[in-house]
C-alpha cells in the first residue's frame, strides 16, 4: 500500500501532524506511543497564499479567526465558529456576502490566508554590535572585515550601535561626532562585589550622561553609581523618555552620513583595537561577556522599548569575570565537560544559568533578540547562554574561527535580501494556537518564550511537553525556515462516548455536535513584523478526524514518520535538557522503550516468533530513523563539548521536518561513471574504490572520494584532454556541495577528504557499521572499508527489536 505524500500538504500549509488520524479518547492516544502533535513553520513562504489588505473577524467565544470551515447563513449574516461553535454576527462591511460573494478566507482553498493589518509601519530595525576585543590580532581583523561588509548590506534606515568588552565593557557614543567617546563599565561594582542592575546601568548611560557631556570618557556605573534612582524600564516613566530622546547617543542611524563618515569608520576600523589588559601568564584573558550581554540588553530596553532590534554578540573565548562566568582565569583550571555536569562539578554553572535567565527576560519583555556568533577553539559558554537566544529566536553560529568560512558567509546572510539567499528575518511575532474543545495544547519546543494566555476553558494539557501552560507564544524574532513543535493532548477520557468530550458551555447543537464528533480543527495564527515594518497576521485551519481507538489500521493510515520522528527528536532533547536524571543512558532506554512499545501496537506478528514480525508500511522507515536518533550527537555527547551539544539541539529546535531528518539521518549520494548521481545507503556497505561519496548531515557536507578516485587525481588524470569525463565527475559532487552551502543557514562545514585518509572519519562516523573489525571483514573485500566500532549495526539492532517486540508480556 502506498503511503500518502504528507509533504504536499506541508507545501500548503505549512504543517505537518505526526498523527492525521486521531484516536477519540485520551486512553487510545496514549498507546499511539508517538506524541499528538505537529511542525509548524509560521512565516514558510507559500506561492498560492492569498494577502487580503483588512484586519480578520475573530469569534467572540474563542477568538479564532474566520475560517473556511466556518459555516455560514448568508441570510441572517451569521457564522458559526468550527472551535467553540459560537454563533458571531458579520461586521457591517461583510454585509454584501453571498454564495456568490465571498471573503477570500471563506474560500475552501484558502486555508492559509495573511492579513496586512491596519498599522503604522515599525521604526526601523536596531543593530547593536557587542565585540570581544580579548581576541588575537589576526581574528580581530577578519572580524572587522565581516562587520565592515556588514554594515555596507544593511539598510539605510537602520539604527546602529557598537559596545566592546575585554576585562571593562564600553559603550560607544557613536552620536557625538567631534571625538570618541565611550562609558565604561567595570566587571563588577566595588560595593559587595555584585553584578550590575538594569537600573544602575541605565541610569549610568542615560541620567549620568547629563553631568559629562563635555567629558572624553567617562569610567564606569562601578565607581559613581552607588545610589541610583529606580529606572523606568521598557521606556516608561520620565527615565524612559528621557532615555527614548537621547536614542541616537548610542544608536544612530546608517543613513546620517556625518555618522557613517566618521563614527563608523572611527570606532569600528580604526578603534577596535585588542584589549589594553594583557592576560598574565598560564591566564585566560579577563573576559566580562555577561555583563556585556547586561548592558547590551538594558540600553536596547531603554533606547528602544518594544521596537525591533537585536544584540549581535561576537565573542571570541570563555567569560572569566562578571556574570555568566563560565571558568577561572587559570589556565590549570579546565574547562566543564559533560562529565563534570553530569556530576555537578561545574562551579560556576547554575549562577550563569540564572543570570543569562534574568537577561532573557529582559530581552523577551522588549521583543529583543541575542544572535551569538561564537568563533573559538575553545567553548565559550554557550551551553550557559542558550536561554537567551532559545526564548529570544536569535541566531546562533558555532565556528573555529572569524576567518572561517562558516562564519563569514552565515554572518553574511544575516543581512542578504535576495530571494534565494533571504532568510527572511521577522521580529515582534506572537504565535496562538486554537483547538476544538476536545484538543488540549501541551507545550511548544522551539526558539520562543510563553505568552499567559488560554483561548478556552480546559484549553491547556494537564502534564507540559516543552514550553507550556499556554497557547500563546511570543517569537521575538523568526525567519522563514523557523518551525515550532506544538504538541497536543487528546481532552476526552473516553467515559462519555466518543469525540465529544464536555460540552464546556458553548451549546453545541445539531451541527456543531455531528461534526465534533467527525472531525476536530487546528488553528495556528502567527503575527509578526517584517524587515520592511509591516505588520502581518497568518492564519493557518486545518481539520483532521477522529476515529475509534480500537480501530488500529485507521490510525495507522494518518501516520507521518517524517513529521513523528522530528517530534520525538525535540520532546527527547527539550527532557535531556530540562531534566537533571535524564542522561544520555536514560535517553536512549527510553527511545527504546517507546520504539518496542510501537512495534507491539502497529506490528504484525506471532508471540514469540521474531521471524514474523512486519511492520505496516506507513512505519517502515520509522525504526531506522530511531536507530540514526540514538546515534546521533543530540543524543550521544561522547566527543562533543557542551557548548557542541548545545548548538546542535538549538538548530535542531528550530527547522523543519526535511531538515531535521537530515541531521537526524545524513543523506548520502553516490556518483560514478555508472549513471547520474544516486542516492545511496548510509551504510559502510556503499564504500567503493571507483565512487565518489556526498554526505550531507546538515552541519557538515563531506565529500569523500574512493580509493581509485583519489589515485587518478592525484596523477591528474583531469587535466588530460581524453580524461575529460573523469574531471566532469570530479566537479559535479563539489558543484552540488556549494549549492547546499549557498541555501542553508548555518553554512555548513565543507570536508573534502580520501579513503583511508585523516578527515574521512567524518563519513565513517555517521555511516552504519554494517562492517566492523570484529564483524570478519565482510565489508573490507572489493576495496570496501569497515569501521572501527562496537556500535551494533542497524540490522542486529532490528534483530533485536523484533524479538522484544514479539515477547509476551
Amino acid at each position: 500500500m502506498q503511503t500518502p505524500d504528507w509533504g504536499a500538504l506541508e507545501a500548503v500549509d505549512g504543517v505537518r501532524l505526526s498523527w492525521n488520524v486521531w484516536p477519540n479518547s485520551k486512553a487510545e492516544a496514549a498507546k499511539c506511543v508517538v506524541p499528538l502533535g505537529a511542525v509548524v513553520t509560521p512565516r514558510k513562504p507559500l506561492p498560492d497564499m492569498p494577502v487580503v489588505p483588512y484586519d480578520p473577524v475573530r469569534c467572540k467565544g474563542c477568538a479564532a479567526c474566520l475560517n473556511p470551515y466556518a459555516r455560514v447563513d448568508f441570510n441572517g449574516k451569521l457564522w458559526i465558529c468550527p472551535f467553540c461553535y459560537a454563533r458571531n454576527h458579520f461586521p457591517p462591511h461583510y454585509a454584501s456576502i453571498s454564495e456568490t460573494n465571498l471573503p477570500a478566507e471563506l474560500f475552501p482553498t484558502y486555508t492559509t490566508i495573511e492579513y496586512a493589518l491596519q498599522r503604522p509601519a515599525a521604526p526601523p530595525p536596531a543593530y547593536l554590535l557587542v565585540v570581544d576585543v580579548c581576541l588575537i590580532e589576526e581574528e580581530l581583523s577578519a572580524l572587522k572585515q565581516s562587520l565592515t561588509r556588514a554594515l555596507s548590506l544593511l539598510p539605510e534606515n537602520a539604527l546602529v550601535g557598537l559596545i566592546t568588552y575585554g576585562t571593562h565593557v564600553h559603550v560607544h557614543e557613536l552620536g557625538f561626532g567631534d571625538c570618541a567617546k565611550s562609558y565604561v563599565f567595570r566587571r563588577v561594582l566595588y560595593t559587595g562585589g555584585k553584578e550590575f542592575s538594569s537600573g544602575q546601568i541605565q541610569d549610568q548611560l542615560f541620567a549620568g550622561a547629563r553631568s559629562a557631556s563635555g567629558a572624553n570618557n567617562r569610567v564606569g556605573a562601578g565607581m559613581t553609581a552607588n545610589n541610583p534612582h529606580p529606572a523606568a524600564m521598557h521606556g516608561g516613566g520620565a527615565n524612559g523618555a528621557h532615555a527614548a530622546g537621547h536614542q541616537s547617543r548610542f544608536l544612530a542611524p546608517l543613513a546620517d552620513c556625518e555618522f557613517q563618515a566618521r563614527s563608523i569608520s572611527h570606532c569600528v576600523l580604526e578603534e577596535l583595537s585588542r584589549d589594553p589588559f594583557n592576560a598574565l601568564p598560564d591566564c585566560r584573558p579577563a573576559r566580562c561577556t555577561g555583563t556585556a550581554v547586561a548592558v547590551a540588553a538594558t540600553l536596547l530596553s531603554s533606547s528602544v522599548p518594544s521596537q525591533p532590534a537585536r544584540a549581535m554578540l561576537f565573542v571570541g573565548g570563555p567569560a572569566t569575570d562578571g556574570g555568566g562566568q563560565v571558568v577561572g582565569k587559570d589556565l590549570e583550571q579546565a574547562m566543564r565537560s559533560h562529565k563534570d555536569i553530569a556530576k555537578d562539578a561545574a562551579p560556576f554553572m547554575r549562577k550563569a544559568f540564572k543570570y543569562y535567565e534574568t537577561i532573557a527576560t529582559q530581552l523577551c519583555a522588549n521583543g529583543h533578540c541575542l544572535d551569538v556568533f561564537a568563533c573559538s577553539l575553545d567553548q565559550v559558554g554557550l551551553e550557559e547562554m542558550k536561554v537567551c537566544v532559545d526564548k529570544t529566536g536569535g541566531m546562533v553560529v558555532l565556528a573555529e574561527s572569524f576567518a572561517n568560512v562558516v562564519f563569514k558567509t552565515s554572518f553574511s546572510r544575516m543581512f542578504a535580501t535576495g530571494k534565494d539567499d533571504a532568510l527572511g528575518v521577522s521580529a515582534g511575532g506572537v504565535f496562538e494556537v486554537i483547538t476544538s474543545r476536545d484538543v488540549k495544547t501541551a507545550g511548544c519546543v522551539g526558539p520562543c518564550a510563553p505568552l499567559d494566555k488560554k483561548t478556552l476553558p480546559g484549553a491547556i494539557a494537564d502534564v507540559s511537553i516543552g514550553s507550556g501552560g499556554t497557547t500563546a507564544w511570543k517569537l521575538c524574532s523568526l525567519s522563514d525556515d523557523t518551525s515550532l513543535a506544538v504538541f497536543f493532548e487528546v481532552a476526552n477520557s473516553g467515559k462519555d462516548g466518543g469525540g465529544g468530550g464536555q460540552d464546556g458551555g458553548y451549546g453545541a447543537q445539531g451541527y456543531g455536535a455531528q461534526q465534533q464528533q467527525q472531525q476536530f480543527f487546528l488553528q495556528f495564527v502567527t503575527m509578526a513584523t517584517l524587515a520592511s515594518g509591516e505588520t502581518r497576521l497568518r492564519v493557518t485551519t486545518t481539520t483532521r478526524r477522529w476515529t475509534e481507538g480500537a480501530n488500529v489500521n485507521d490510525v495507522a493510515a494518518g501516520f507521518d514518520q517524517e513529521a513523528g520522528a522530528t517530534l520525538v527528536a525535540r520532546q527527547l532533547t527539550w527532557k535531556m535538557e530540562t531534566e537533571d536524571e535524564f542522561d544520555c543512558p536514560a535517553a536512549t532506554r527510553w527511545l527504546d522503550r517507546n520504539l518496542i512499545r510501537m512495534c507491539q501496537r502497529f506490528g504484525d506478528y506471532r508471540k514469540d516468533d521474531p521471524a514474523s514480525f512486519q511492520l505496516m508500511p506507513q512505519f517502515s522507515i520509522y525504526p531506522q530513523f530511531m536507530f540514526n536518533l540514538r546515534r546521533s550527537q543530540f543524543v550521544q555527547v561522547f566527543n562533543n563539548s557542551p557548548d557542541e551539544t548545545a548548538y546542535y539541539r538549538m538548530i535542531l529546535w528550530r527547522e523543519n521536518v526535511l531538515n531535521s531528518l537530515v541531521m537526524i539521518q545524513p543523506t548520502l549520494m553516490a556518483y560514478s561513471f555508472n549513471g547520474p548521481p544516486e542516492p545511496v545507503l548510509l551504510d559502510v556497505c556503499s564504500i567503493t574504490p571507483d565512487r565518489i561519496l556526498v554526505l550531507d548531515a546538515f552541519f557538515s557536507i563531506v565529500v569523500f572520494h574512493g580509493q581509485t578516485i583519489a589515485q587518478w587525481r592525484k596523477a591528474n588524470y583531469q587535466d588530460q584532454e581524453e580524461h575529460v569525463a573523469f574531471k566532469q565527475l570530479l566537479e559535479a559532487p563539489k558543484a552540488d556541495a556549494n549549492d547546499v552551502l549557498k541555501q542553508r543557514f548555518p553554512t555548513p562545514r565543507l570536508v573534502d577528504c580520501d579513503q583511508h585518509g585523516s578527515q574521512a572519519r567524518f563519513l565513517l562516523a555517521k555511516l552504519n557499521p554494517s562492517a566492523t573489525y570484529n564483524s570478519g571483514g565482510a565489508g573490507g573485500g572489493g576495496g570496501g572499508d569497515i569501521i572501527f566500532t562496537d556500535d551494533v549495526s542497524l540490522q542486529v539492532f532490528m534483530d533485536h527489536l523484533k524479538r522484544l517486540a514479539v515477547a509476551k508480556d
